[in-house]
């Protein structure tokens, strides 16, 4: 105790002067930002209130809101006009908050902005949670087929058995769903509009259900595939508002409704290509509607069907899901073990070429995202090798893994005394035989603490299959949060699950552990 009092007393000495370095330098700043937030917070009539803070995804890309190639800092689409259109009858400045599309409806409902606009569809549920605009845009569900299957695929029943790729949390994947009921479609999810029709060329899907404005802009886009044309649906864009804010609703309702009447909504569409007979007929059917309704009535245009939201109808979904989760895990861990075990091998055993190659292997692997490395598989090798979904997700996961576990059981071997090599080498065992009898068993008991760990993280990291079409456990749970408008139920049983998965494995490392340990 007497060596540990004044190894701690010299150890913490510096703290009081970084402390005082730290407020001297961040003084200015905390007390400049507190300062700005109190002004916000008083100025209920100021300059915040100036302001229209509008939401959007400008990864989502023209038509509706992307960066302005001119000025990557400002952003145009027709979205982003009719924000501005929203702000200038408001008396208003618009103000762009850039967020992920999945993210808009939740973004809106806690307050982050006024308005959510980045082709928004129109849906019950929607309603029934937020302030929701007069649909101001109709769209057509379409079709979109390569060239050869043109007049085989015309509806979603000549697909039955197929595979059709759509974005999810959409009015098009509902419609996948219930086509997978009644015609046996298999449904893709994707999270962005741009792959779904790579993938339709490269012969990963058979068709892709969309809107028809980002059908048409694919199309430019990207050529080798052709667009149907009878709709199969009809929805229509909205802006979303917090449920409190339903009187800035109304007010950006008479603004939209001005602007159909005295064609400003005309030109924005016109000026983005996606004016056409059926838009105008639309916008003139609604114009009609409205001279005799009240500003919100114009809810009854979407025909869509309500969707539970009940816990239940989802669990077997997420069960479902959990199943695919623990299956992609367990394959990717067993890769990662027999991988990693030849890795680490080689490194003990091999010469200083084979460990020259093992360790850039294991450095440039555990040096690059995960993420980077699944879409490297799937899109970026998909010109030599055209691997699936489920397999690059779990060749992926393993390669990645293999890097982490090597190491581990490097460690581990290394550990072992040399002297009991020595010994073993003397009563004339070959390094087979000590790799198998003697220094593999006590290798594996010190690595199984954290070969558990790292199984425990690969089953979280799982997660990040969903960006190559892998609909797995948080994907289905993002897909239910979207539908109900929250995350705490969703997330609470997501979370469940996991622990279900993961706990009854740490339970038996721990007893394998003990039990060899004695």
């Amino acid at each position: 105790m007497s060596k540990v009092g004044p190894l701690v007393r010299r150890f913490c000495a510096p703290i009081p002067w970084v402390v005082r370095l730290l407020t001297v330098l961040c003084g200015p700043l905390l007390l400049a930002a507190c300062g700005s937030t109190a002004q916000d917070a008083s100025a209920t009539t100021g300059s915040t209130t100036s302001l229209l803070r509008w939401g959007g995804d400008a990864e989502g890309g023209a038509p509706f809101v992307e960066a302005d190639p001119a000025d990557a800092s400002t952003v145009r689409g027709f979205d982003v006009e009719i924000a501005t259109l929203m702000a200038k009858g408001l008396g208003r400045t618009p103000q762009f908050v850039q967020v992920s599309w999945p993210s808009i409806e939740q973004s809106v409902a806690r307050g982050d902005f006024d308005v959510g606009m980045s082709g928004l569809e129109d849906r019950p549920e929607l309603r029934a949670r937020l302030a929701v605009s007069l649909p101001y845009f109709e769209f057509r569900e379409v079709l979109a087929v390569r060239p050869a299957d043109t007049l085989r695929f015309r509806t979603l029943a000549d697909l039955a058995k197929r595979r059709v790729a759509t974005l999810g949390s959409t009015q098009a994947y509902a419609m996948l769903l219930e086509a997978q009921k009644s015609h046996g479609v298999v449904p893709v999810s994707y999270d962005d509009d741009v792959h779904p029709y790579e993938d339709l060329v490269s012969g990963r899907v058979d068709a892709v259900l969309l809107d028809h404005v980002v059908a048409e802009r694919a199309l430019r886009r990207t050529r080798g595939f052709v667009v149907q044309p009878t709709a199969l649906a009809l929805g229509h864009y909205v802006a979303v508002f917090a449920p409190h804010q339903a009187a800035l609703r109304d007010s950006a309702d008479a603004v939209l409704r001005s602007g159909m009447m005295d064609g400003t909504l005309e030109r924005i569409f016109r000026s983005w290509g996606v004016w056409d007979d059926a838009q105008a007929q639309y916008q003139q059917q609604l114009i009609t509607r409205l001279a005799d309704t009240t500003a919100n009535a114009a809810s009854a245009a979407t025909a869509d069907r309500p969707r539970t939201t009940s816990p239940v109808a989802y669990l077997p979904a997420l069960l479902r899901a959990a199943v695919i989760t623990l299956g992609i895990s367990l394959a990717a861990m067993i890769l990662a073990m027999v991988a990693g075990g030849a890795i680490a091998a080689g490194h003990v055993y091999g010469g200083p070429v084979t460990r020259g190659v093992l360790i850039t292997y294991v450095e440039v692997v555990r040096g690059t995202p995960v993420l980077l490395q699944l879409f490297v598989l799937y899109y970026g090798l998909s010109g030599v090798i055209r691997l699936p979904a489920l397999a690059a997700a779990i060749l992926g996961l393993g390669l990645n893994y293999a890097a982490y576990e090597s190491e581990i059981y490097r460690s581990a071997l290394m550990a072992i005394p040399r002297a009991q090599l020595e010994a073993a080498r003397t009563l004339g065992l070959t390094e087979w035989q000590i790799l198998r009898l003697i220094r593999g068993p006590q290798a594996l008991r010190t690595a199984l603490a954290p070969m558990t760990n790292d199984f425990v993280a690969l089953l979280k990291d799982s997660s990040l299959v969903s960006v190559i079409t892998v609909v797995e456990l948080t994907k289905q749970t993002a897909i239910y949060a979207t539908n109900v408008g929250s995350w705490v139920l969703p997330g609470l049983l997501c979370a469940a699950i996991y622990l279900l998965m993961s706990l009854p494995l740490s339970r038996l490392a721990r007893r394998l552990e003990s039990r060899w340990s004695t």
